[in-house]
């Protein structure tokens, strides 16, 4: 049992340690290295394999293979390995600090709570100076869509939207995956969501090497997108939104993009907000057709970027409490 409250005890706190200090700059982080990492590899697997759609395909799944692989071991080798030498060794009491310490750090890493509030909110605060051309700039840090032509509406649009899906991908993605297999399936998640990111685009140069790693990430935020969906919307009930909103648009609108994991969160924030959100937007220069995402029942206004942090902030306080009763049960269950 010692061990089960340490290992949920550590989720809980890196949970907490993310919404105190979040990502300091001065810290390297390791979705960093496995961006590195990711840039390495696709180099070298691109060399190996011919450049054809089924050259692409294979070295692209190979690529994908390797990059989760590697990302796994490595989560292994800092969270496990030591507390396991340490046990080797006889020192108990050392090991479950070790662990404890070791979990709580990997977890605090993995959760974007702090950091996706802070992006968006130097998106916020150029809108309200009236300084388009530094919310623009801001925006175009945590968006994949082109920003040099968006309106203020736009700006704060595509803010909102990156605060709901983030709410997902960001948040609730990696603690599922922590909940069910400790900090390596959360790290091997976020391995998989950061190639997604690098390589999963339908352009020229990812259309057949991206698509494994577009589809990996399908697969990994399939069931984490629907939970932070029904729990944003439970959210929105005690933040004072209107959740029956936020309900009706997720249930309309939930499968309105190509993604079929994107528009889950984005859906119910529009509905809860009372906002339209998604429609065509820019990428490489290039013109992408969407639909739309929720009601106009008013205009998308900085404001809304603060309303769509504190969504995700009740959505988060949700999933952190449900993921602890998932790993307590997960471990109870293991331990027999």
């Amino acid at each position: 049992m010692s061990w089960v409250i340490i290992h949920v005890g550590a989720l809980c706190a890196g949970f907490l340690l993310d919404l105190v200090v979040g990502d300091p700059q001065w810290i390297p982080h390791p979705v960093r290295l496995i961006g590195s990492w990711i840039t390495f590899t696709e180099r070298w697997i691109r060399a190996a394999f011919p450049k054809t759609p089924k050259g692409e395909l294979i070295g692209g799944c190979l690529f994908t293979a390797i990059v989760m692989l590697t990302s796994g071991l490595g989560a292994a080798a800092v969270t496990i390995l030591p507390v396991m030498l340490l046990l080797q060794f006889g020192f108990a009491t050392a090991s479950m600090a070790a662990a404890f310490i070791l979990e709580t750090v990997s977890v605090c890493y993995a959760v974007a709570v702090r950091s996706m509030r802070t992006e968006s909110m130097k998106v916020q605060r150029a809108l309200e100076e009236e300084d388009l051309f530094r919310a623009r700039s801001a925006v175009s840090m945590i968006v994949g869509r082109d920003t040099e032509n968006l309106t203020k509406e736009g700006v704060a649009k595509a803010a909102v939207e990156t605060v709901a899906e983030g709410t997902s991908d960001g948040i609730v993605s990696p603690l599922f995956w922590i909940a069910l297999f400790g900090p390596v399936g959360g790290w091997i998640y976020k391995a998989v969501n950061t190639m997604d990111s690098m390589v999963g685009y339908r352009n020229d140069r990812y259309l057949y090497f991206g698509r494994c790693a577009a589809r990996t990430d399908d697969v990994f935020n399939y069931i984490p997108s629907r939970i932070a969906a029904v729990l944003m919307i439970a959210a929105a009930g005690f933040l004072g939104l209107d959740s029956a909103e936020a309900y009706r648009i997720w249930k309309r609108d939930r499968r309105n993009h190509k993604s079929p994991n994107s528009a889950q969160t984005e859906s119910a924030c529009a509905g809860a907000l009372g906002l339209r959100l998604a429609g065509d937007a820019w990428y490489f220069g290039k013109k992408v057709e969407k639909p739309f995402i929720g009601d106009e029942k008013k205009k998308t206004e900085p404001s809304d970027i603060t309303e769509a942090n504190r969504l995700m902030y009740g959505t988060a306080g949700l999933a952190v409490f449900f993921a602890a009763v998932i790993r307590f049960s997960v471990l109870i269950l293991i331990a027999g």
